[in-house]
């Protein structure tokens, strides 16, 4: 699997605003899972978001969303979305993002914090013999209420060749489907197990 980290700080660079309007709170209520349109049309994150949430995990997450990259860049560039310079041949069929943050402290403290995780989390994918996945963590400022500081964009996406005529796009579409399951799996399964130092720790 390809991981990679990066850090992206002012300079107009967006900030995680975690308590948006179209909040969901699964640790509070992992019921409300229904609540998330991505989820109900997407499994496999929907079992992300629920493992990410859980009692155990160091993380929740605050915004997602699935796209076909492809078809977003004929249609024009979403400012949530990362940029992509790849040639057609190269451009992910499909992928999702999502928005982490620390359970302790609700947001990372400093970005040093933020970006240590990040690292501990790529060393544990690399290792993954997944190719054609990508994962990019990027850190950004974020806002919780109160709290300021720090958060984590983590954007997994599959590779695969596009198909012209709509069955093969069909069919190209439930592999990646299938693929990026996978894909958001490890990335689960990878997730650091340590203290993560947060603000208001």
């Amino acid at each position: 699997m390809e991981a990679d980290w990066e850090v992206e700080i002012g300079g107009g660079a967006p900030v995680i605003e975690a308590l948006w309007p179209g909040f969901v709170d699964l640790r509070q209520n992992p019921l409300r899972i229904e609540e998330v349109s991505e989820a109900v049309a997407f499994p496999a994150l929907a079992r992300f978001l629920a493992q990410v949430n859980g009692a155990g995990s160091p993380l929740w997450t605050s915004k997602c969303d699935v796209w076909e990259p492809h078809a977003a860049q004929q249609a024009g560039s979403d400012p949530d979305q990362p940029a992509n310079d790849e040639d057609d041949s190269e451009i992910p069929s499909l992928a999702c993002y999502i928005d982490l943050l620390p359970r302790q402290g609700a947001v990372f403290a400093q970005w040093e914090d933020a970006v240590r995780f990040c690292r501990a989390w790529v060393d544990r994918l690399e290792s993954v013999d997944l190719p054609l996945h990508r994962v990019e963590l990027i850190v950004r400022q974020a806002v919780a209420g109160e709290a300021e500081g720090f958060g984590i964009t983590s954007y997994v996406s599959v590779l695969e060749s596009l198909h012209e005529s709509s069955a093969g796009r069909i069919r190209a579409w439930e592999g990646s489907a299938n693929q990026l399951a996978v894909a958001l799996d490890v990335l689960a399964a990878a997730i650091p197990v340590c203290d993560v130092s947060a603000a208001g720790a």
